[in-house]
C-alpha cells in the first residue's frame, strides 16, 4: 500500500518508475472478460509471473490461471480485491477495443483505491480524468499510474543512431499475432548467448512487462516518429535493440504507428509476424490478409526509405494449429521465402536469435 503524499496536479505524467517495484501484484480483469481482450494479463502471468498473486475475475472464481488463460500455473482466480491476501498493487489486465473501461471493471478499480493501491493502467480512458477515482485516490493515498498518458512532442531528426547498435524491429501481417513475445522470447535468448541485447516496448502490455517505453498509439501522430528514435537513442549503448512493433502497415486502422515506428527505430533487421491460417484483418471478415511475400516486400521498401532494411526471419504464431500441421506450415514456407520460420511459443527463438547473430556478423556490429 503507498502512503506517500500525492502530486496535487493531474497533468504530470509519473509512475512508470515504480512499475518493477510490485511485487504482489493483484491483476483485474472486470467480469469473464473475453481472452481476446486479455493480451495483458496473459503477458504479465508469462513474463511477472512471480510477482503476480491473483487475477480477480467473478465469472471465473475459484479456477487458476491456468485453466483460464493456459499460463500462471496455480494463480488463484478470485471474486474480489478483499480475496487477494496482502497486495501492493492492481493491474488492469485488458486491453478491449478502443480503450474503453467496463463497468464492472471501474467497480474493481474502485475498491483498489479504497483500500490504497496503486492502480496501474493500459487502457486509453485514463484513471486520473475519472473525478470520482481521482478524489478517492487523493484521500486515500492511491497512485493512479496511466501508463498510455505522455508529454512526447519532439518529432524526429533523422541523424544516423550508433555503429555497432543493431536494431531489429518486429512487424505483422495484423495486429495481435505476436509480436511482443517474439521479441521478449528473442532477448531471452540473446541473453542466454551471453549477448547485450535489450527488449524496447512500444505499447501498454510491453510496458507493463519492463517496466519503461513509448506507448505509441497514444502519442501524437506528429511526434511518435520522434518518441521511438528518441527511445533507441537512450538505450543505443546495447549491442543489440529489439524493437516491440505495434498493428500492421495494411491494417485499416492502425497503420499509421506501425510506419511510424519504422521510420522511428530505422531498422536493419525485421522479423515478419504473422498468425497461421488468420484468413482477414483482425475483427474486419470484409479485409482479406496478403501473402506473406507482400508483406516481406511492402516492409522493407517502407523501412529503407530510411535506412537500408531486410526481413531476416519469420515468426509463426501457430495457435490454431496442431504440432504436426505447425510443422508442415513452417517447411511451406521456408520453401516460399527462403527464410527461418520460427514458432517461439511451441519452439523457443533459437532460429531467430541464429538470424540476428548472422546480421550481426555480417554488419560488423
Amino acid at each position: 500500500m503507498n502512503t506517500t503524499v500525492l502530486e496535487t496536479s493531474r497533468s504530470a505524467v509519473a509512475g512508470l518508475d515504480s512499475i518493477l517495484q510490485y511485487r504482489r501484484i493483484a491483476i483485474a480483469v472486470g467480469t469473464d472478460a473475453p481472452l481476446s481482450n486479455c493480451k495483458t494479463t496473459i503477458s504479465l502471468l508469462r513474463y511477472r509471473g512471480e510477482h503476480c498473486v491473483a487475477v480477480i475475475d467473478p465469472a471465473h472464481r475459484g479456477k487458476t490461471t491456468q485453466e483460464v488463460y493456459a499460463v500462471g500455473g496455480e494463480t488463484p482466480i478470485v471474486a474480489s480485491i478483499a480475496d487477494v491476501e496482502s497486495p501492493d498493487a492492481m493491474f488492469i489486465g485488458i486491453s478491449p477495443a478502443g480503450g474503453a473501461m467496463p463497468q464492472s471493471l471501474r467497480t474493481t478499480i474502485g475498491e483498489g483505491v479504497q483500500r490504497g493501491l496503486d492502480i496501474i493502467s493500459g487502457l486509453h480512458e485514463f484513471l486520473v480524468e475519472d473525478d470520482d477515482l481521482w478524489q478517492a485516490a487523493q484521500q486515500s493515498g492511491s497512485r493512479l499510474i496511466d501508463v498510455r498518458r505522455n508529454l512526447h512532442r519532439k518529432t524526429a531528426g533523422g541523424i544516423a543512431f550508433r555503429d555497432g547498435c543493431l536494431r531489429i524491429h518486429a512487424v505483422g501481417h495484423d495486429c495481435s499475432v505476436g509480436k511482443m513475445v517474439t521479441m521478449l522470447e528473442l532477448e531471452r535468448g540473446l541473453k542466454e548467448r551471453q549477448r547485450n541485447a535489450k527488449f524496447l516496448a512500444t505499447g501498454q502490455t510491453g510496458i507493463m512487462v519492463v517496466g519503461n517505453g513509448v506507448p505509441v498509439d497514444c502519442v501524437v501522430s506528429d511526434f511518435v516518429n520522434g518518441a521511438v528514435e528518441n527511445l533507441v537513442r537512450q538505450n543505443e549503448e546495447h549491442d543489440i535493440l529489439l524493437i516491440e512493433g505495434q498493428g500492421s502497415i495494411t491494417h485499416p486502422a492502425f497503420s499509421a504507428v506501425t510506419l511510424g515506428l519504422l521510420h522511428g527505430c530505422a531498422p536493419q533487421g525485421l522479423i515478419l509476424c504473422y498468425e497461421a491460417g488468420r484468413p482477414h484483418v483482425k475483427g474486419m471478415p470484409h479485409v482479406a490478409l496478403k501473402s506473406l511475400q507482400h508483406y516481406r516486400e511492402l516492409y522493407e521498401a517502407l523501412a529503407s526509405a530510411r535506412s537500408p532494411a531486410q526481413v531476416i526471419g519469420i515468426a509463426m504464431n501457430g495457435r490454431n494449429l496442431t504440432a504436426e500441421q505447425a510443422e508442415i506450415e513452417k517447411r511451406e514456407v521456408q520453401e516460399q521465402l527462403g527464410l527461418p520460420v520460427c514458432d517461439v511459443y511451441r519452439d523457443g527463438p533459437g532460429l531467430l536469435v541464429d538470424a540476428v547473430l548472422q546480421m550481426q556478423e555480417r554488419s560488423g556490429s
